[in-house]
């Protein structure tokens, strides 16, 4: 970590090739500026052991001196590792704010799309979440080829609009630890974008390094975009649908919750729970059994609901399968009383598409979807 000091500021540096964080922090400095590389890992224990034994608010207000290589405190004073300064890699430079935005609206958009980033390290576009900055909106999406969520949240620019959309895909990993770290933040947050812009077949050594930069008050953390892109998902989203059928949130996170755990109980890994709608167009909710028979026997929990559009006839005697992980992350992405499906043609007694997930009854709402994919039963 890089220590620099000077007027009466300190800022703490650090980067690991992919990420390049600083915080300035209020402190009493020489006259002199100065600078200081040192191990991370051994400053973290070290401070941590030269406060032990103490309760955490006399350990919260210990003042701590750095000399050269020596840490003291008003108990302790020893040395600790540093590095030569040119030996630190020159890290992203941050880019600066295009917009700015309410952390807190940030972070809840934020957790409701990540649940549908990809895992998978073989397909690396897909463990990213794409920040997409088009004037005065900013959307965030994931998706790992079964689930596709998009946000939206105001913004506000602090510079010219650009003339067309900036994009980063940044590794959802690193939102989500920043995710944590959001919780406390109360106020504005920057964002600055940066594409790579340049011609094909230019030298890499001079095209820059695609990324975008957040900035916290006295905290700046920019992040490399990965190579690529999410695929287009406006054609990914249907623009119609057979029927809209609103149900209550609470009592289906509830259903699926029963059904999971029937199915984990008698073994039945990667199965899937069943939305039913007998052929008087009531719904229920049942874990899908391994056997025909079991299957007859088994009565689902019932899921009262309201059609917003069309009608429930094309539902009746019908079945739409999902993973039952996956419905559980789309509910736990909304925060009102009730969620709202939208469901495409059955054939053959089955869900023919995927569902859309909306908080109210249009399926453009503005704001945040989830696009979750059916199991097709055999």
């Amino acid at each position: 970590m890089l220590i620099e000091s000077g007027d009466d500021r300190i800022v703490f540096s650090a980067y690991d090739f992919e990420t390049a964080v600083s915080v300035t922090v209020p402190a009493t400095t020489p006259d002199a500026k100065g600078s200081s590389l040192l191990d991370f890992p051994e400053l973290k224990k070290t401070l941590a052991a030269m406060v032990a034994g103490e309760p955490k608010t006399v350990a919260a207000r210990t003042r701590v001196s750095l000399t050269g290589d020596l840490l003291a405190t008003e108990h302790l004073t020893v040395p600790v590792t540093t590095h030569d300064i040119h030996e630190y890699t020159q890290p992203l430079e941050a880019v600066p704010a295009m917009a700015t935005m309410d952390a807190q609206t940030f972070l809840g958009q934020l957790n409701r799309v990540l649940p549908a980033a990809g895992r998978d390290d073989t397909l690396p576009v897909l463990t990213g979440i794409q920040i997409t900055l088009d004037g005065e909106t900013l959307t965030m999406a994931a998706t790992d080829r079964y689930r596709f969520a998009v946000a939206e949240l105001p913004v506000t620019a602090t510079v010219q609009p650009p003339e067309k959309p900036l994009t980063a895909l940044i590794p959802a990993v690193t939102l989500s630890v920043l995710a944590k770290r959001l919780k406390t933040h109360d106020g504005p947050m920057g964002i600055g974008i940066l594409e790579d812009d340049h011609a094909e077949g230019e030298r890499l050594a001079h095209r820059p390094t695609p990324r975008a930069t957040l900035s916290l008050g006295a905290v700046t953390v920019t992040m490399r975009s990965l190579d690529g892109g999410l695929p287009k998902y406006g054609k990914l989203f249907p623009k119609t649908c057979e029927t809209s059928v609103q149900l209550d949130r609470a009592t289906t996170e509830r259903a699926v919750k029963k059904c999971q755990a029937v199915l984990n109980a008698k073994g039945l890994r990667s199965v899937p729970v069943l939305f039913a709608w007998d052929i008087d167009g009531n719904l229920t909710l049942a874990p899908r059994m391994d056997t025909a028979e079991d299957a007859a026997r088994t009565k689902g929990m019932p899921i009262p609901t309201t059609i917003t559009h069309g009608t429930d006839e094309g539902l009746r005697g019908g079945l739409a399968a999902f993973n039952p992980t996956f419905l559980l992350d789309a509910l736990g992405t909304f925060t009102s009383d009730t969620i709202t499906l939208h469901l495409g043609e059955m054939k053959d007694g089955q869900l023919s598409k995927p569902v859309l997930f909306t908080e109210g009854p249009e399926m453009a709402t503005q704001g945040y979807k989830h696009l979750v994919m059916h199991v097709r039963l055999a």
